[in-house]
């Protein structure tokens, strides 16, 4: 078995008017979250897991012109939960998370991948940080909604 490696990247997806996308996991019904995924590799990037998570949860490309993804140059640990382990080395209980976020021009349905997401939703910070299950889902958003606008920039690879 290959168990996942514990480093993850959490993309908080939204617009210039902070309307964020949170999408509903599959397995367990009424988990909304924003996107998120591990690395596939020791020597992937977190840059580059974001991108590939972003278009296999969404179907948007991060990367697309008017899109601006942004690597906030932070992360966190948390605590697995105890039903996901299994999923990890053995003794393995907590993962490292970065945190980025992609606005892109206005909200747009999205293509989920359906064995990961049955369902999607547009909504303002506030009402998204409460939806959310993870605590580091809501402290990114509400601290996204706290931030002054980000100029246009390119970005950066």
């Amino acid at each position: 078995m290959t168990f996942k490696i514990p480093v993850s990247v959490l993309v908080v997806i939204h617009t210039p008017d902070l309307q964020m996308l949170l999408i509903e996991r599959a397995r367990h019904p009424g988990f909304w979250q924003s996107v998120t995924g591990s690395l596939d590799r020791e020597d992937e990037r977190p840059f580059d897991t974001a991108v590939r998570e972003v278009a296999e949860e969404t179907g948007l490309d991060a990367l697309a012109a008017g899109h601006h993804l942004r690597d906030w140059q932070e992360s966190s640990w948390y605590e697995i939960f105890p039903e996901w382990r299994h999923r990890y080395a053995p003794g393995v209980t907590r993962n490292l998370e970065h945190v980025f976020s992609l606005q892109i021009p206005q909200a747009v349905p999205v293509t989920l991948a359906p064995r990961e997401h049955v369902d999607q939703q547009w909504l303002p910070a506030a009402a998204a940080a409460e939806r959310v299950f993870s605590p580091t889902n809501r402290a990114a958003i509400l601290r996204l909604a706290q931030r002054p606008a980000w100029p246009a920039q390119p970005v950066l690879r």
